[in-house]
């Protein structure tokens, strides 16, 4: 394992060595996880491309801080893991938040972004009034009071019963995570709009979404791809909101396909 002190926060990371030749592919993930929701995709990858995956702040290993968070927080504890691997011009894969970290890397160090793919997120997520509400739920009795509502929409039915143990895997990932570091990121979504950042957005970006995603719908993930000028829309059938699970074949081939096509430095 490792872990590096950005800033006062200590992120869990991992650095999977590539060729030299090749973009490192930086992997953010969701709320209520932690970096492992990559693996079967890494493990697709690795080898071919140099690989940096890490729990943001208040998830997984990484510290919590001090909550409540600021998007600008997520953005700046990336940037800083990046600076300290001394990695430049990456291809940031941002899931749900992870995607609006990666938007709001690319608005305030583009130097560190060489292409974007941001998978089932949005330019904003949801409301303010939504926000307070699952703030309001998780402080007054814990994650596991919205688990069931959360699965269903990271999930597709067939997911659910065909794969009851991985489901209960990813049900103890999602409430094993602090309460603190969960609606502290909760709060920096509530207050995140890259609306109009997404419109200056001028690397290649790929945007894929689950065709049953129950947070971000593919309607919402096309409105995201039309504000980024050239981006690509995708989407994956049966998957819900994590296809990184889901159908982890699918989504690497089109990151593998994304990638073959991308310019030469």
């Amino acid at each position: 394992m490792q872990f590096t002190d950005i800033g006062g926060i200590t992120l869990h990371h991992q650095l999977i060595g590539g060729p030299a030749n090749k973009p490192v592919l930086v992997f953010a993930n969701s709320l209520g996880t932690d970096f492992r929701i990559w693996r079967d995709v890494i493990v697709r990858l690795a080898g071919d491309f140099p690989i940096v995956t890490y729990d943001k702040r208040g998830h997984g290993l990484s510290d919590v801080g001090t909550a409540p968070y600021r998007m600008e927080d997520h953005v700046g504890d990336l940037a800083g893991l990046l600076d300290h691997l001394k990695v430049k011009s990456a291809v940031i894969c941002g899931l749900s938040v992870g995607g609006l970290i990666a938007q709001g890397l690319y608005a305030q160090r583009p130097d560190l972004v060489r292409a974007l793919v941001l998978c089932d997120t949005a330019s904003r997520i949801g409301t303010t009034e939504s926000w307070n509400t699952r703030i309001a739920a998780v402080e007054k009795d814990g994650i596991a009071a919205i688990t069931d509502s959360i699965l269903e929409r990271w999930f597709t039915p067939e997911f659910h019963q065909q794969r009851k143990d991985d489901l209960t895997g990813y049900r103890n990932m999602l409430t094993r995570q602090p309460v603190a570091g969960y609606t502290g990121t909760c709060a920096a979504l509530r207050d995140a709009d890259y609306t109009e950042a997404a419109k200056s957005i001028s690397v290649p970006t790929l945007c894929v979404v689950g065709d049953h995603d129950g947070s971000t719908p593919p309607a919402v993930v096309r409105s995201l791809a039309d504000l980024i000028p050239g981006s690509r829309f995708k989407i994956i059938d049966g998957a819900g909101h994590i296809p990184c699970v889901e159908k982890p074949d699918e989504l690497t081939a089109l990151v593998k396909r994304f990638l073959a096509q991308l310019p030469m430095e």
